[in-house]
């Protein structure tokens, strides 16, 4: 039975993670640090574990064979390259890190360590995107040049995201740090690395990060994605709009979802709904796997896809912030 630690309960999702390591039958929670004691108690105690307030107790212990990072994401870089140098699996939440810089420094205290690693991207294993990416394999779309998605939610208008979620020193950003992440890595999935980025973020309510953004990037052989989100939108769809001289792909989460290719000839009123498969194993799940098998995770999943991640969030803010456009 693989021993993880939870480093941190600051992420909303450390909760949903606890669980799902405990509902796994592979792995259990056997240890929590949190840099606040009463936090990380509480949290303990949820769990019938232990809590250490030591991290580097903590990491030195035999028993931990890996570790859940979700840390506030300002304290990414110390946090995953003591675990690494400890010797600990590392599975961690969006983003990897704020800055490029922060990130090569993880990957190397990684690589150095030869542990696992898993970064929490979840909407690359979803239906719509295996879909998309068997259609671009094959060549339904002809050449791609416009890619667009979008995620939000109405965690400010709605009034419950937790305040310290606000606390650029902690957050490393807002909307486009936290949930943003997922519509940048789907773009970085899809369409490669950046050439140049264009940032637009604004606060409608007032916050002292953006709760509003809009990303446009340029990638390879001059298509163009675009990624959107916010904390103030109300019932708004996940959003993938794929365009290409051949084919064109409008999905509004799992269900609305319209396909057209020039090679489909059974297409009605040019678009149909395609079959989707079941969605793939979570991250974590993946993660646990590779652990208790000994395997490799998914690429896609690793230290690169994380790197390309932060250079589009990080180019994204410095745009808005000096408001021009940002060669990557």
């Amino acid at each position: 039975m693989l021993k993880v630690a939870m480093l941190s309960k600051w992420h909303v999702h450390a909760e949903g993670y606890a669980r799902a390591v405990r509902a796994s039958g592979i792995a259990e929670v056997a240890a929590v640090w949190d840099d606040d004691p009463e936090r990380g108690a509480r949290f303990a105690a949820s769990l019938a574990c232990g809590y250490e307030p030591d991290l580097d107790a903590l990491l030195a212990r035999e028993d931990i064979d890996a570790v859940i990072c979700d840390a506030p994401t300002a304290q990414h870089k110390d946090v995953l390259i003591r675990a690494a140098r400890a010797g600990k699996h590392i599975f961690t939440e969006k983003a990897l890190a704020p800055t490029v810089e922060e990130c090569l420094e993880v990957k190397r205290a990684v690589e150095a360590a030869g542990v696992i690693f898993v970064i929490s991207f979840p909407q690359l294993g979803g239906p719509v995107m295996q879909f998309a990416r068997r259609m671009i394999a094959e060549g339904q779309f002809g050449r791609i040049t416009m890619v667009r998605t979008r995620m939000a939610h109405g965690g400010v208008s709605g009034h419950w995201l937790p305040d310290y979620w606000f606390d650029k020193e902690d957050a490393g950003g807002g909307a486009m740090m936290d949930l943003g992440c997922h519509p940048m890595y789907l773009l970085a999935s899809l369409c490669g690395a950046p050439v140049r980025v264009s940032g637009l973020f604004t606060s409608p309510l007032g916050k002292p990060v953006d709760e509003n953004a809009v990303a446009i990037a340029e990638f390879a052989d001059g298509v163009l994605g675009i990624a959107e989100t916010s904390f103030d939108s109300y019932n708004s769809p996940t959003t993938l709009e794929i365009y290409g001289t051949e084919g064109t792909l409008i999905a509004h989460g799992d269900d609305d979802v319209r396909f057209a290719s020039h090679h489909i000839s059974s297409a009605v009123k040019g678009f149909i709904k395609p079959t989707l498969s079941a969605p793939q194993p979570a991250p974590l799940t993946q993660f646990l796997d590779a652990c208790a098998n000994g395997t490799e995770p998914p690429r896609e999943l690793g230290l690169d896809a994380a790197i390309t991640l932060t250079e589009l969030l990080e180019s994204a803010y410095l745009s808005s912030e000096t408001s021009r456009i940002v060669c990557c």
